[in-house]
Parts: structure tokens; sequence; C-alpha cells
């Protein structure tokens, strides 16, 4: 049959989240209904973000969102090269999040793991961050431990 879509599900432990591979000759419209189901199901799990942005609230998908951090005590969400402002503290944001995809480097960030670039390990002991959109972070002392756990792939 034409429109049939071959599936496999591969049970591994070391995934702690699914992970979904779509292989076709073509992204085609039926590619994208495809994404556009499984991305739905995901939000209904983790739900969409609300920022501030120019006078307009913003619903955010998390898998849009690069980082949570705190700066002029107020709260911004950096997601679609855009910064939203959140009038919810950093904990209940950090509280709706996907916790598989998101970790609390530092007292006053959240970063996506899925858009991280580079970790970059120092001598002194510490970790740097590059993120996607070009962003350079550092991760608090005491959560250096926590994050090789987690770059070591046994979180």
């Amino acid at each position: 049959m034409k429109n049939m879509v071959d599936i496999d599900v591969i049970l591994d432990e070391r995934y702690a989240d699914p992970k979904v591979t779509i292989q076709t000759r073509s992204r085609t419209s039926q590619v994208e209904n495809i994404i556009q189901a499984i991305e739905s199901a995901a939000e209904n799990e983790f739900p969409l973000v609300p920022g501030l942005y120019e006078d307009k609230v913003e619903l955010i998908s998390q898998r849009d969102i690069v980082r949570v951090y705190t700066e002029k005590r107020k709260i911004v969400i950096r997601a679609n090269d855009k910064s939203y402002v959140s009038n919810k503290s950093l904990s209940s944001i950090e509280d709706m999040l996907n916790p598989g995809r998101f970790f609390r480097i530092s007292q006053s960030e959240i970063i996506n793991l899925y858009k991280v670039k580079s970790f970059q390990f120092d001598i002194a002991g510490t970790i740097g961050v590059e993120l996607e959109d070009g962003t350079k972070t550092w991760v608090a002392r005491s959560r250096v431990k926590a994050i090789k756990t987690i770059i070591k792939g046994e979180r």
C-alpha cells in the first residue's frame, strides 16, 4: 500500500525518553504530519511555557527553549532567537519543564540539554557550556558532578 508507514519499536535501556528517527526518501506532507503528531503527543505531557515578548504573551514549545535564566531580577526565557520575560519564578518554570531535556546548571540558570553545542572542561574542575545560539555559560561547582553524570549517559 502506498501510504503505509513501517514502524519499528526497539526497546533499549540506554534511552530514558523515546527517540524517534524517520527514514524516508524525501520530506513529504505525510512526513510533516507524522512529525506534528509526535510533537503534539510530547507537548501534551509537557505544557507550552508562556512568555512575554513585545507586550504580547506567546506560548513557547519546550523544544524551542535554549535556556531560562535570571537577569536583573527578571526571569528570561531564550527561544527562537527571542528573549521572553516570565512572571513565574525559575522554580515554577523548572517544574513545568521536561526533566529529561532540561537541567539546572546553577541557582539562576536552566539549560536545554538538546541545545548544547559543546562542554568545555577546565583544569580547575569547572565546566563551560556553549549553546547552539552561541551563548556561553558555566556550570556551578555544586552541579559539576551531576552534569558529568548526564554527559556520561548515566542519568
